[in-house]
Parts: C-alpha cells; sequence; structure tokens
C-alpha cells in the first residue's frame, strides 16, 4: 500500500466519523437534571458536547448575554433549558434573544425543554418557533428526580413533604425520558417543528408520591398540605425563589391531571414509572436517613 494510498483513505476516514459524530451541540444547564443526562447521552454517541454553565471552558450565563455569542461559535444545535423556570418574569425576553442570536450564529436546530400548562412557557415556546431554526419542544410535568436530586430531597429524608398542592394529580415524568426525548430531537430526523409533551404513565397526587416512597425506602414519608404563605416561609428558609410558591398553584389546578403519548410518539417506547423510579433510587443509599 503507497503512502498516498493510505492518507487517502485516513482522511475518507476522518470525514466518515466527523458526519458520524454530527456538529457541536451546546447544552445550556448542562450540569442540571436533564442537561447533564442529556450530555452524557450525546458524548456517549461520540457527539462533541459543549456544556452551558458559568464554570464551564467557555463561560455560559442566561444573565449574562455577553456570554452568549462565545458559547454558540461553531454550534449546529443547542438544548435550551432555562434556568430557575420560563414562567419566571424575563424569561421570555431573555430565551426569545438567545434563540435569534442562534439562529444568526448558523444553528440549525433549537430543542426547548418547557413547562405544561404554564402560559410564559408557550410564549417562550413561540420566540423559539419564529427565531428562523429548526425547533423541537420538550414540554413536560414534574419530574420525578425533583424527589431525589435537589428541591424535595430534604423533605424526603426528613420524612415529610410539605407542600401547598392539596389533592392535586401530577404524571411525574423521568428525567432520562426527557433525555432520551432531547437527544433524539437533537441527533435525529422527523422531531423538527414538534411539540412533545411528556408524562409519566399514570396520575399521582403528591400523597401518592409520598406513599410510594415510602414503599421504597422502608420509611414513612408523609405528605402534609399547607397554604401557600406557610409554604413561601419554607422557601424562604430553604433559600429557594418564592416565585416557585406561585409556580406550584398556577400548575397545580388540575390543568395537568392527565396523560399524554409524548414519550411513546418520539421514542416509541412507554415512559418510566414513578414506582420504577423510587425503587433504583431507593438503592442507591440517596434517602437513607
Amino acid at each position: 500500500m503507497t503512502d498516498n494510498t493510505q492518507n487517502t483513505q485516513n482522511t475518507q476516514q476522518q470525514h466518515s466519523a466527523s458526519r458520524t459524530a454530527g456538529p457541536l451541540v451546546l447544552v445550556t444547564g448542562g450540569t442540571g437534571k436533564t442537561g447533564r443526562r442529556v450530555a452524557e447521552r450525546l458524548t456517549a454517541r461520540g457527539r462533541e458536547v459543549r456544556i452551558g454553565s458559568r464554570t464551564a471552558p467557555v463561560p455560559f450565563d442566561w444573565n449574562d448575554d455577553s456570554t452568549w455569542a462565545p458559547a454558540l461559535e461553531g454550534v449546529g444545535a443547542v438544548y435550551l433549558s432555562y434556568y430557575p423556570d420560563l414562567a419566571f418574569p424575563g424569561a421570555v425576553e431573555t430565551v426569545g434573544a438567545f434563540s435569534r442570536l442562534a439562529a444568526k450564529a448558523g444553528v440549525e436546530r433549537l430543542v426547548l425543554l418547557s413547562g405544561r400548562g404554564e402560559e410564559a412557557a408557550r410564549a417562550a415556546e413561540d420566540a423559539v418557533r419564529s427565531a428562523g431554526t429548526g425547533w423541537t419542544v420538550v414540554r413536560c410535568a414534574w419530574f420525578n428526580q425533583n424527589f431525589d436530586e435537589d428541591f424535595f430531597l430534604d423533605s424526603v429524608l426528613a420524612g415529610e413533604l410539605t407542600l401547598p398542592t392539596g389533592d392535586a394529580a401530577e404524571p411525574f415524568v423521568d428525567a432520562d425520558d426527557i433525555a432520551d426525548v432531547a437527544v433524539a430531537a437533537l441527533t435525529g430526523s422527523g422531531h423538527d417543528g414538534q411539540v412533545y409533551e411528556l408524562t409519566g404513565p399514570r396520575l399521582l397526587s403528591f400523597a401518592d408520591a409520598a406513599a410510594e416512597l415510602s414503599a421504597a425506602t422502608g420509611r414513612t414519608i408523609r405528605f402534609t398540605a399547607v397554604s401557600v404563605e406557610e409554604y413561601r416561609t419554607v422557601l424562604s428558609a430553604a433559600g429557594l425563589p418564592g416565585d416557585f410558591v406561585d409556580l406550584f398553584t398556577l400548575i397545580l389546578d388540575g390543568r395537568n391531571a392527565h396523560l399524554t403519548d409524548g414519550v411513546r410518539r418520539a421514542l416509541g417506547r412507554e415512559p418510566r414509572d414513578f414506582a420504577e423510579f423510587a425503587r433504583a433510587a431507593a438503592a442507591t443509599g440517596v434517602w437513607d436517613a
């Protein structure tokens, strides 16, 4: 074999690898519940990933638009996860401005993590749709992982979920399902222009969730309903934004108490059940008192 033949084959292999790898993907919120999982799955597929966070080598900060253009340089697709939530004041304007900049930078696909039943989130979805690039919306129910990674973790450890939810039912969805759908939309065909509304396979009240957690942990996890003002005090003591109280009352009024087929449409399989999540999480020891 001649050197020229070897060089030609090497070049062809490099081009083939490049096509397989696909364009660079920016994962905003890349250290969060869904972003971390999206980044891990993309990396496992051989895709080049840029983590969008304030501490990343190329910093990204939703509150500092001077970081946006450097983070978008050379990027072909973006996973958009806005913190703290699309329903918060200013989120629509921020996400819209970022999406338009991404389109100008040559980004071909935006995949937006959105929330069910939130009018402000719908406005953010519209801003992404009108940005001038391909888009997919992944609209989600409450995450299973709110119970073991943050937010409700301390409450589960303490043995009591104290929330202003009453008997509202929610079709909790697993973050792994969300990540699988997002990665399919970022890397596959047939997802542009789709809105995937994701839920788990059944409705659960927070009292039901507490019962599932009790069964999984072998401990008693109680649910206690409190008023909005009482919960605002709880959030303040935990150093969390009081606006989360308004989000609770907004989306837990029954509007989301129905199941959807988003996971099945996007992935061709059924979503993960809350009980399966609870057993797997309990096995890690995360809820050991």
